[in-house]
Parts: C-alpha cells; sequence; structure tokens
C-alpha cells in the first residue's frame, strides 16, 4: 500500500458531491482516511449535507471551494495531500455550447488539479475518473467477438463529428492529463466505468441511475442499447484500490457486467413483477454501437475487483429510488 489506509493518510476528493465521489468518500472514512473534499459550494447544505452525515465524517472530513476553470482553484485542497482523486467533471450529453459547458471544465479541470499537484510536494498518485466513452469510438470495426481492453482510445475526430460532446470531453481530458502527468512526474491512474448502478447518496438522480428508472416509471419503451454496467460501490472500491496498490498503473477498464437492456427488463421483472415496466424497444440507436465485450481481465488481476452481481445491483437501485421517493410500489 502506499502510505497505508486506516492510519489517517490525507488525500483529496474533487467534486465531493457528485455519485461516484460521495460513494468514494464514504469509503475513504471507511478505510481510516483523512478526506479534504472540494466542492463548487460549500455553503449548499442540499448538495453536502449526506457528506456531513457519513460515519466518521465530523471527524475526518473537510469541504472546500474549488471551481474547475479557477486556475489556482485547488492548490488548498490538495495541499499535504498523499493522493488526490479527481472525478469532477461535467456529465452532460446535450449542450447549448458543448465547449464551454462539457469541454473546458472536463480538460482544464483535470490539468488545474494537476497544477495543484506538482505545486504539492506530498502527492504521490493521481487517480482519475474517466469513463468507458474514452475506450471505443475508435473507428475499428466492432462485433460481438470485439473485446475491448485498456489498449483502446477513443478517437477525438469521431467523437466531433458524431457531436458525442461528452465523449469527446472525457478523451481530451485523459488525453491532456496524461501528456501533463508524463511530463511533470505525477504517477496519473485513470479508471473507466461504464454505466454506473446501485444506491446512491446524494438527493439528486444523475444520467445512469435514470436509465434504470426510465424503465420502471410506466414509459411504455425502452432505447436500443447495449448495458454495460459497474455497481458504484465497485467504482468507489477500485479508485481506492488503484491508490493503495503500488503496482497498479495506467489505465482500468470497470464494467462488471455487459446485457441487453431486455435482459435487464427480465431481471427486474423476477424482482419487482408489479413494477410498470417498459415493453417496447425504440429502434432509434443514438450510439450506434454493436454489441461487444469490455474486458474485465486487468481490473480483476491487478486490482483484485470482484464486481457486485447485476441482480443485486438493480435491485439495491431500485431500493434506493423508492427509499428517495422516486417510484412507488
Amino acid at each position: 500500500m502506499i502510505m497505508g489506509s486506516g492510519d489517517g493518510t490525507v488525500v483529496a476528493v474533487t467534486g465531493a458531491s457528485g455519485f461516484i465521489a460521495s460513494w468514494l468518500v464514504k469509503l475513504l472514512l471507511q478505510h481510516g482516511y483523512t478526506v479534504k473534499a472540494s466542492v463548487r459550494d460549500p455553503s449548499d447544505q442540499k448538495k453536502t449535507s449526506h457528506l456531513f452525515g457519513l460515519p466518521g465524517a465530523k471527524e475526518r472530513l473537510e469541504l472546500f471551494k474549488a471551481d474547475l476553470l479557477d486556475d489556482g482553484s485547488f492548490d488548498s485542497v490538495v495541499q499535504g495531500c498523499a493522493g488526490v482523486f479527481h472525478t469532477a467533471s461535467p456529465v452532460s450529453f446535450s449542450a447549448a455550447d458543448p465547449q464551454a459547458e462539457i469541454i473546458d471544465p472536463a480538460v482544464k479541470g483535470t490539468l488545474n488539479v494537476l497544477k495543484s499537484c506538482v505545486k504539492s510536494a506530498t502527492v504521490k498518485r493521481v487517480i482519475v475518473t474517466s469513463s468507458a466513452a474514452a475506450l471505443f469510438f475508435t473507428g475499428k470495426p466492432m462485433s460481438k467477438d470485439s473485446v475491448v481492453d485498456e489498449t483502446w482510445f477513443s478517437d477525438p475526430m469521431i467523437c466531433q463529428e458524431r457531436k458525442l460532446w461528452y465523449q469527446l470531453g472525457k478523451t481530451l481530458a485523459e488525453i491532456a492529463g496524461r501528456e501533463f502527468a508524463n511530463e511533470n512526474g505525477i504517477e496519473l491512474v485513470t479508471i473507466h466505468p461504464g454505466l454506473v448502478s446501485g444506491p446512491f447518496l446524494h438527493p439528486t438522480l444523475c444520467f445512469s441511475v435514470e436509465v434504470i428508472l426510465n424503465l420502471v416509471n410506466g414509459n411504455k419503451t425502452y432505447p436500443k442499447m447495449h448495458y454495460w454496467s459497474v455497481d458504484v460501490r465497485d467504482v468507489a472500491e477500485a479508485h481506492i484500490r488503484a491508490f493503495e496498490i503500488p503496482s497498479a498503473y495506467d489505465r482500468y477498464c470497470l464494467v462488471g457486467n455487459g446485457v441487453s437492456l431486455s435482459e435487464v427488463l427480465e431481471i427486474l421483472h423476477k424482482l419487482y413483477p408489479t413494477l410498470p415496466l417498459a415493453d417496447k424497444c425504440d429502434e432509434m440507436d443514438m450510439l450506434k454501437l454493436p454489441e461487444f465485450e469490455i474486458s474485465k481481465e486487468k481490473a480483476e488481476e491487478s486490482l483484485g475487483m470482484k464486481f457486485i452481481p447485476l441482480e443485486e445491483s438493480l435491485r439495491d437501485t431500485i431500493e434506493c429510488l423508492k427509499d428517495k421517493g422516486f417510484i412507488y410500489l
């Protein structure tokens, strides 16, 4: 382990109020870390109260104000930290101004965090939350036999031509981050999750949970898409392992399951027979991606990941949606 967990080691988490980041903060506190967490507005209790309610937060969690586009904004956040988990990045699939709303915050935000890390003499490793979207828009012919692994890189030109702004932001952010890290001697590891399911700690919905909600809230149709998913608890745990395990390096695909949405619906019907499930596939395929496999090998062998089964993750997602009042049974 780097600096060993459970001993009060100080780490930073950017964008701490988000879906993945909230779980990351929770697990870091459980592991015994002291956490310096950044949010855009620490005084916004609607977005931060769930963090202060976490076990250990009173003693070992401190919130900082930081903005992805403000140079030097993360200096105080990362100062004195052994590791930095950069999760802050816009998750949006449409924008009036994609450059300003999605791409600049993703790319400049990553560079601003890394610049702050260079100024700190204590940061040993940076873990960046990327996406499977930065892997498979390559232009290569793909089929059910294709296996996407850590050697695959999305092509920015393809993302731009297809107006895939989120995918473009994640791809450009990784390219810029890796170049900067290599030039400045920073250990950088990127985590590439698929669609993230599971219970959410924050009060609002995010896109990947809405995919599940839209299957069970009375909509008659569901999109034509393959569902490459991973539980949020696995994503958070993978981040921590990527920091703690000295041999962890480079990039990690993180997808526990790959099934069609019709198979997801079959599981949901078995778990919740009375839910009003979507029953007709909308043939419009926005991403135009065939079914293919995303490799688990490196995550399992290098990080020791054992992924939560899809049925368990879906059940916990539905139960969380019930608890927070988004669906009623």
